[in-house]
């Protein structure tokens, strides 16, 4: 099983920054992608950031220009940098990982989710 944890979430004011980090463990042979999604409340679950095949980056529209994914390859984490944080981004931010596992066995794993508040 591929396990993740997440951590770095609170409460930030309007304006201030934040960053969430995620780290997998497990049998990992390889990621296909890795990427942080959002839930606020009464909504549906958001794609926020994602990195695929290591290198290419994709952003949803409302945190271009703000947010930030990273990957550290030798320690298996992914990271979110946010800045500019705005109310509309307050959510449970969770993290998940695609990829292969010993044996060549295809995973998505999620991790549990970190509360990020933005309020004044």
């Amino acid at each position: 099983q591929v396990q993740l944890v997440e951590s770095g979430g609170g409460l930030v004011q309007p304006g201030g920054s934040l960053r969430l980090s995620c780290a997998a463990s497990g049998s990992i042979v390889r990621f296909d992608a890795m990427g942080w999604y959002r839930q606020a409340p009464g909504k549906q679950r958001e794609l926020v950031a994602v990195i695929v095949d290591g290198t290419k980056t994709n952003y949803a529209d409302a945190v271009k220009g703000r947010f930030t994914i990273s990957r550290d390859n030798a320690k298996n984490t992914v990271d979110l940098q946010m800045n500019n944080l705005s109310p509309e981004d307050t959510a449970v931010y969770y993290c998940c990982a695609k990829g292969r596992r010993r044996g060549w066995i295809s995973f998505e794993s999620w991790g549990q989710g970190t509360q990020v508040t933005v309020s004044s």
